[in-house]
C-alpha cells in the first residue's frame, strides 16, 4: 500500500511558535502557568505538563508568576484580569490572530458593527469578541444568520476565525450582504489553514481512503475531516496509532494522510509506523 502524506500536515507557524515559547520558559525554570490548553492537542499539553508548565482552568492570585496566553489569544477583560492578580503576561498568540484582534478593534473605532464567522464557543472567536467593549455577533452557519438583530445594522466588520473553511464562509458574507448596505469584508483564514484545506481537496480524489490525524477538539482538523469526508466516503480521523482499524485498509492500494495544525510530527510517525505493521500482519 502506498502512503501519501500532504506536504501541510502537522504543526502551523502559529503552534510552533507558541510551543517554542512555553518550552523556553520552562527550561528557565520559572512558575508559569496556561490558561486552558495553549493549542488543541492533548499530547502536546501532557509534554508541556511533564516539562513543568501548570495549566489553570480560572485565575487566581498570581504570586508573581509567569501567564502563558494560548495560541488562540485572549479577550482583553482576562489579560486585565491576569494583570491584576499579579502574573506576568508571556504572550503566545499567533501573530496572525493577533491581526484579526487589531481588525475588530479598528474597524469597532470606526462605528461598524462587528461580526465573526466562527465557531461559537471557540477559544479563538472567544478572544476575537472580547478585544471590544460593544457586543459582536456570532454566525457559525449560513442557516443561522440572526436577521432580526441586524434589521438596525448599517454598517459592518465581517472577520473569520483563522480556520474556518472558506466554502462556507462566502454564502454567509453574501447573504449578509444582501441586508446590510454598507461591509467591509476581511478574509482571515490563516495561509496554513487555506494550504491544508487545497490539499485535502486533492487528496481524497487520488486516493483510494484517508486518515486526518488530530484532536478531537481541534477545530482546524474538524474542518479537514469535514472536506475529506464530503469526497471520499473512506475518511477515518484519529487522535493516535492505537485508534488504527486494519479493517480500513482492507482493498486500499493508496492511502492519503494529513495532519491538524496541533498535531505533533512525532504522533504522525507513529500512525504511519503503525499502519505499516498492521499491513504487514495482514499479509501473512
Amino acid at each position: 500500500m502506498q502512503i501519501h502524506l500532504a506536504q501541510s500536515a502537522g504543526f502551523c507557524f502559529g503552534v510552533r511558535r507558541a510551543i517554542k515559547i512555553a518550552r523556553n520558559l520552562a527550561a528557565s525554570h520559572q512558575a508559569v502557568c496556561m490558561l486552558g490548553d495553549l493549542v488543541h492537542n492533548e499530547t502536546v499539553i501532557r509534554e508541556l505538563e511533564a516539562a513543568g508548565i501548570r495549566k489553570i482552568k480560572r485565575l487566581g492570585p498570581g504570586r508573581n508568576g509567569r501567564l502563558l496566553i494560548r495560541a488562540h489569544g485572549a479577550s482583553r477583560r482576562t489579560l486585565a484580569l491576569a494583570r491584576h492578580h499579579g502574573y506576568a503576561l508571556v504572550d503566545a498568540t499567533c501573530p496572525m490572530v493577533r491581526e484579526i484582534h487589531r481588525i475588530v478593534r479598528s474597524m469597532d473605532r470606526q462605528g461598524r458593527r462587528v461580526i465573526v464567522i466562527g465557531d461559537r464557543r471557540h477559544d479563538e472567536v472567544l478572544g476575537i469578541i472580547g478585544q471590544i467593549a460593544r457586543r459582536a455577533m456570532i454566525i457559525d452557519h449560513v442557516e443561522h444568520i440572526p436577521w432580526k438583530a441586524l434589521r438596525r445594522v448599517r454598517k459592518a466588520a465581517i472577520v473569520v476565525q483563522s480556520t474556518q473553511n472558506l466554502d462556507r464562509v462566502l454564502p454567509i458574507v453574501e447573504r449578509l450582504k444582501t441586508r446590510i448596505a454598507d461591509v467591509r469584508f476581511f478574509n482571515t483564514i490563516c495561509k496554513p489553514t487555506r494550504m491544508k484545506q487545497e490539499e485535502i481537496k486533492i487528496l481524497p480524489l487520488q486516493n483510494d481512503a484517508i486518515l486526518i490525524i488530530g484532536s478531537r477538539t481541534s477545530a482546524n482538523t474538524k474542518r479537514l475531516y469535514e472536506i475529506s469526508k464530503a469526497l471520499n466516503s473512506r475518511t477515518h480521523w484519529i487522535q493516535s496509532p492505537e485508534e488504527l482499524d486494519p479493517r480500513w485498509f482492507r482493498n486500499v492500494h493508496s492511502l492519503g494522510i494529513t495532519a491538524g495544525a496541533s498535531t505533533p510530527e512525532t504522533t504522525t510517525r507513529a500512525v504511519i509506523a503503525r499502519i505499516r505493521a498492521l499491513t504487514r500482519q495482514g499479509k501473512k
